[in-house]
């Protein structure tokens, strides 16, 4: 049984430990706990959130709308999709003001059901040859539903970890819940991919591709158990003691305006990056340079697996060094790696491997150093009453601006040079500059535990 000693961290046992050896081996079973059930937790949403994008244009238009017109039925299969984006920021609001008021643990339990919920619900809807316009709006509701519980997931399973780390480590145990964006991106692509090769086209149709929707289900519950065993963390219960605060949003936006401001400045490169590199590549490469779709698909895939393991490389180097500096170093190599890139791509002559080099580079080293430190950044921009609030604000509001709006953008910008990528290119280049500077100015004003610990071997240097 999971208890918590005098200082809130949790231990298995059946009393109060009796040492302060105990104590510390207790604080660290709970830190795993932590860490392992936030990292399973983040897959299992970005899996289900990835899956029906990765279906969504092959299985879902055909079953779930009508087919009078297959272009239309395909628009609304994807304009689902992005109901999804839209619903994320909600999700962030409401389970980041209940994540400060109640704690992370609670909502993290319930964002999880929620998502796993609406994932396995979408695999058991009948189609609409059943039950007609029920169909279209049922699945809409799940997807909606999909985008809240992602919304919320972000910032409670970063919480849970930053917080329970020590502080000299924060960066790197942060950085943890991030690799689930790109394994559940990896395990969506490949789990839809091993069932279209095993199985013929009317078993994937009828009956296959449900059981990628239906496995979330034994993930969920699985992840559900570990986080109901885990601490609150010590930030959080020390916050609630001290402040409560009625409308933790509106605290943020009273105590942290242009910290609000500024954090979604860095978030910028971040959508924009992700959506060229992992979205719009994918169009450019099979419709302008006419690639085969396997080949770009392969370099995103590629480029996830790499930036899987340049995650935690870049958390761990933030402790060291700072998040300012990891961060901001990382928007401004992603936004000038934009121009190499899509030299190669346009030089690739129909190789592969160019192409891959030209993706997996920028997307898993570079971005990852972004997208590796982005959750400790920001978690240290707030105090831990308004902390939930706040970095769900700025993650899930700034995405929809700077991500949601990329693979329009992008499209244009790449059509006013007929086919040529230059200028967008320099809207890339843009973006990391306009992050790295609003990262400049975090690190100027706020006085982040990482920046007074460098301050305090500057100081210790000296002596």
């Amino acid at each position: 049984m999971l208890i918590q000693d005098s200082q809130g961290r949790g231990h298995v046992g059946t009393g109060a430990p009796s040492s302060a050896e105990d104590v510390a081996r207790s604080g660290s079973e709970n830190l795993r706990a932590v860490t392992v059930s936030s990292v399973l937790g983040a897959v299992i949403e970005w899996y289900d959130f990835f899956l029906y994008g990765v279906v969504a244009g092959v299985v879902l238009n055909k079953l779930y709308f009508p087919q009078a017109d297959a272009v239309i039925s395909t628009m609304l299969a994807y304009g689902t999709f992005a109901l999804g984006f839209v619903a994320r920021p909600v999700g962030g609001v409401i389970f980041g003001h209940f994540g400060d008021r109640l704690g992370r643990k609670k909502m993290l339990m319930l964002t999880l059901l929620l998502m796993g919920g609406a994932t396995v619900l979408i695999g058991l809807l009948p189609p609409y040859a059943s039950i007609g316009i029920a169909a279209p709006l049922l699945l809409l509701a799940c997807r909606i539903v999909q985008g809240i519980g992602l919304g919320g997931e972000w910032g409670g399973a970063v919480l849970m970890t930053y917080e329970s780390a020590p502080v000299e480590k924060r960066g790197f145990y942060a950085s943890l819940p991030q690799v689930g964006m790109s394994l559940g991106l990896v395990l969506a692509s490949g789990v839809i991919a091993v069932l279209s090769f095993t199985l013929d086209e009317t078993q994937f149709l009828t009956w296959g591709w449900r059981l990628a929707f239906l496995a979330s289900g034994v993930l969920v519950i699985v992840t559900f158990y570990m986080r109901k065993h885990v601490a609150e963390t010590d930030d959080f219960k020390k916050a609630k003691k001290a402040h409560k605060a009625t409308l933790p949003i509106m605290d943020v936006f009273r105590r942290y305006p242009r910290t609000v401001l500024a954090c979604m400045g860095a978030r910028v490169i971040d959508g924009v990056f992700f959506n060229v590199f992992g979205v719009f590549s994918i169009h450019y490469l099979t419709d302008t340079l006419h690639f085969a779709r396997t080949t770009a698909l392969l370099g995103v895939v590629f480029g996830a697996l790499v930036m899987t393991f340049f995650i935690p490389f870049w958390g761990r180097v933030s402790d060291k060094v700072g998040q300012p500096l990891v961060y901001g170093t990382g928007a401004l190599l992603a936004g000038l790696s934009a121009f190499p890139a899509f030299m190669l791509m346009a030089g690739a002559n129909g190789s592969a491997l160019p192409v891959w080099i030209a993706i997996i580079v920028p997307f898993g080293v570079f971005h990852a150093a972004v997208f590796g430190t982005m959750s400790s950044l920001f978690s240290e921009a707030f105090e831990p009453d308004v902390r939930y609030s706040g970095i769900s604000f700025v993650y899930q509001f700034a995405g929809v601006f700077a991500g949601g709006l990329t693979p329009v953008a992008a499209t244009w910008l790449t059509g006013i040079q007929s086919g040529k990528p230059w200028y967008l290119c320099l809207y890339v280049l843009a973006a990391g500059l306009l992050s790295a500077s609003c990262c400049a100015w975090l690190a100027r004003h706020r006085k982040s535990p990482s920046c007074e610990r460098l301050r305090a071997r500057e100081l210790a240097s000296h002596r």
